[in-house]
């Protein structure tokens, strides 16, 4: 497992949220980056990447859920944990469906949401090294072969 600060990305459109929390999560340990919209966080996610993005469902221009869907489909290995004010029913669902880490409401007591972020982190780097291990088998497999082992 990689001993790195987590890379995070905090989405949401409130400005003062975003900074605060941001503020907070560097504090504890998290190397955090912030976007206020679906859009602006898809083009910093293809600059850079990261570990885990915390998404607000709603959003103006792409909602959470259609920035969701988007990072499923060119950032295949990031976590996402949806955190939203208005939470409903279907965008739960949805959000679940779309294989969002976790589903949280607004305020969220902050020593829960590390908890999450940490177990989300966590989940990421198993998945990683599981596949990087596979890899390596692979790779040593075909050299057996080549060689004649």
């Amino acid at each position: 497992m990689s001993d790195s600060k987590p890379r995070l990305l905090l989405v949401d459109d409130e400005e003062r949220f975003r900074t605060t929390l941001a503020k907070r999560l560097a504090e504890s340990g998290f190397e955090t980056q912030t976007a206020g919209s679906g859009k602006d966080a898809l083009a910093l996610l293809t600059k850079e990447p990261c570990d885990v993005v915390v998404l607000d469902i709603r959003m103006p221009g792409l909602s959470g859920i259609e920035t969701l869907a988007e990072i499923r489909k060119s950032h295949i290995g990031v976590e996402v944990i949806l955190l939203t004010g208005n939470a409903d029913v279907p965008s739960a669902i949805e959000g679940m469906r779309l294989g969002a880490f976790d589903y949280l409401m607004k305020p969220h007591d902050y020593d829960s949401l590390l908890e999450k972020l940490n177990q989300a982190v966590a989940l990421k780097r198993q998945r990683e090294e599981r596949l990087r291990k596979a890899e390596e088998r692979a790779r040593l497999e075909k050299l057996q072969k080549h060689i004649g082992f």
